[in-house]
């Protein structure tokens, strides 16, 4: 009987659970993220989920979106005493 994820990975891809069983374990993961994400991307709350989890993933921060929000304000220094 076929995981979860051979479900979800047969249905993205087409493959029967042999060809899935086949692959090298590196397409198989890939696979499954792609499959994952298509199914998520179906409901707005599986789209939030995707965008909440890419948020957590950022190290860098988002410069272009801070000053959309801040209005374009320039950086101010501080003044220490």
């Amino acid at each position: 009987m076929p995981t979860y994820w051979e479900h979800l990975v047969h249905e993205y891809t087409g493959l029967n659970v042999n060809e899935i069983e086949e692959l090298e374990y590196i397409d198989y993961l890939q696979y499954r993220r792609d499959a994952f994400i298509h199914e998520m991307n179906k409901t707005e709350e599986g789209r939030e989920y995707l965008e909440n989890a890419l948020m957590l993933t950022q190290t860098e921060p988002d410069r272009e979106g801070l000053r959309r929000i801040s209005g374009g304000r320039e950086r101010r220094q501080c003044q220490r005493d």
